[in-house]
């Protein structure tokens, strides 16, 4: 069984969109894919991200694109959401347990419940537990690790992004625990592109390492894959056209202290973080390069 250990490499989250409408045009479930094929689509992407090296799995059925720069999108029903990303989570874990971790990208700890029960061992939040507490009480039923990510309904930071942020997930952090959760089970991620400009999520990657030091050390997600401000720095690309932004950012959010990082591009984004870790994470005395990670695998 896979154990996330910090300090030791950098984790590689990929992403499987249940979705009609995902931002990055990655959803796999289309109005006219039966349930079957949806399923069939998600193994087929899993299977490439595990053999790319992938020990996360992080699958979602509600689209969570901030509606305050994509417009507003109809929110699912927990029975629905459920219905499409319970059997998904239940055959990764069948078809991939012990080689990777399946995560549930959720806001309903309904949703969550049962996805736990299916097998994930994580739960990833976009409001932190803020939305609905009951992400947290299952988590730490099932003590389960937690993903709590900053949100915020508009791009406003009237004392600045920074200090808000950090101190958002504090209390973020202070309340997951007073629900029952381990510290020890905590991951915070600044959200970016969540109730941000491009240049909020700039200053917040530009100080990342400083976040983390504000946080207590946590062990740290971030998710810049294809995202709004990559799209700003190269002059308008869309989303399919972010790949080398998209490595530049994991690059430097790894040598800025991140522990997981969370992306669609598995295959060459794997490639960087190889060669991010190689150097962030070197050490006096580590035995000689290999293949596959190195000697961080």
């Amino acid at each position: 069984m896979i154990e996330l250990r910090w300090g030791e490499k950098t984790w590689v989250m990929g992403i499987i969109n249940l979705t009609p409408d995902s931002f990055s045009g990655d959803g796999l479930a289309p109005p006219e894919r039966t349930p079957e094929e949806v399923l069939a689509a998600a193994l087929d992407k899993a299977g490439g991200f595990v053999e790319a090296g992938a020990e996360i799995l992080d699958v979602g059925a509600e689209s969570s694109r901030p509606p305050q720069f994509y417009g507003d999108h109809p929110s699912v029903e927990p029975r629905v959401e459920a219905d499409i990303a319970v059997p998904v989570v239940a055959a990764l874990v069948r078809t991939f347990g012990g080689r990777a971790l399946i995560s549930i990208d959720t806001t309903k700890g309904a949703v969550a419940s049962e996805a736990l029960a299916a097998g994930a061992t994580i739960v990833n939040d976009v409001w932190g537990g803020t939305r609905d507490p009951a992400t947290v009480e299952a988590a730490a039923r099932a003590g389960a690790h937690l993903v709590l990510m900053h949100n915020k309904e508009v791009a406003e930071y009237p004392g600045g992004v920074f200090d808000e942020v950090a101190t958002w997930l504090r209390d973020a952090v202070d309340q997951a625990v007073a629900g029952g959760a381990r510290r020890d089970r905590l991951i915070v991620d600044p959200g970016i592109g969540f109730g941000k400009t491009p240049e909020h999520s700039i200053e917040l990657l530009h100080r990342l390492g400083e976040l983390k030091a504000a946080l207590g050390g946590l062990p740290l997600l971030v998710g810049t894959s294809r995202k709004r401000f990559l799209g700003e720095l190269l002059g308008g690309a869309p989303p399919e056209e972010r790949l080398e932004g998209t490595a530049a950012s994991v690059a430097l959010a790894i040598g800025a202290g991140a522990d997981i990082v969370r992306v669609h591009d598995v295959a060459p984004i794997m490639r960087v973080v190889r060669v991010a870790d190689g150097i962030v994470r070197w050490h006096h005395g580590a035995p000689a390069l290999r293949g596959g990670r190195g000697p961080f695998r």
